[in-house]
């Protein structure tokens, strides 16, 4: 399996893309997943922001990466699909991104449903609307070969049986889950259980620990946690990793890992990285770089 890490590690040192990049340098990790904006902000200009535009040229990005032996795993396009303005700006924003996406490299993009339930429609009437917007988007997708996952992290996404239905929208090799096993134990859901159950369709996976307080705090009340300010093995999802880790593993899955955690400008993410390698080892996992 490859380790990689999203970029929202480094939101609260307003470190800029090109800052993380140099981080995956002097770490040895070589896969990359961050988000994308449509358009500039000030923020973004000035280097204070760790994620990418759409308006920068995809395949220079490309080639400054791979000098440094860094390629994108993920782009993280998920305006929320569900509400009644996912149509009318989610799906313009990752089409828009499934092109900058093939021309960077990138293989994956992760899409996702809104944090509650959307205001305005039943659940028949958001899912209608979601069916709608996917087979938009996987059509598009299907013209340039990159994976459009759903990530677990909302009303109807941390619902299994739910996201069964979501996955029945599009009959597409392109169409996977974007597994988090924080975001499935912080709804509720054994993320051991989860994992098994969508195990098939998992293409891309995000490596999130919980802590003890949070866990008391938000378990089962939230749907997802937007970055976890606990290192990877210290909080109170590590077996649960860890189990994920052997299901994977035995069923021949060889993508990415992407950590999902606070970076605290380095130290945290470190700590994971070294957790999550030693675990990987002791798992007869071999990392690919």
């Amino acid at each position: 399996m490859k380790i990689g890490f999203h970029t929202d590690a480094f939101n609260s040192h307003v470190f800029s893309f090109g800052k993380c990049v140099d981080w995956a340098e002097k770490n040895d990790v070589h896969y990359i997943e961050c988000g994308v904006i449509d358009g500039v902000s000030w923020i973004h200009g000035l280097g204070y922001f760790p994620h990418i535009s759409l308006n920068e040229d995809p395949a220079m990005l490309r080639e400054k990466m791979a000098k440094k032996g860094v390629a994108f795993s993920q782009i993280d396009s998920a305006y929320p699909l569900s509400g009644l303005d996912g149509p009318i700006y989610g799906v313009p924003y990752i089409l828009k991104s499934i092109p900058w996406a093939k021309h960077a490299g990138c293989p994956n993009i992760a899409t996702t449903d809104g944090l509650s339930k959307p205001e305005g429609l039943s659940d028949a009437e958001a899912m209608e609307s979601m069916k709608r917007s996917y087979g938009q988007i996987l059509e598009t997708a299907h013209a340039y070969g990159v994976n459009i996952n759903i990530e677990i992290h909302g009303y109807y996404t941390t619902k299994q049986d739910m996201l069964e239905k979501m996955f029945a929208f599009c009959d597409s090799e392109l169409f996977g889950l974007n597994f988090d096993t924080g975001n499935s134990f912080i709804s509720g859901n054994d993320p051991v259980e989860f994992c098994r159950r969508f195990l098939k369709k998992i293409k891309h996976v995000h490596i999130k620990d919980v802590s003890e307080q949070l866990a008391k705090q938000c378990r089962g009340e939230e749907t997802g946690i937007g970055i976890s300010h606990c290192a990877i093995g210290d909080g109170v999802n590590a077996d649960n990793i860890v189990e994920c880790l052997k299901i994977l593993r035995d069923s021949g899955f060889t993508g990415v890992l992407s950590m999902e955690t606070e970076g605290q400008g380095g130290p945290m993410i470190e700590k994971s990285l070294e957790w999550l390698r030693k675990t990987m080892a002791s798992l007869g996992i071999p990392e690919e770089k």
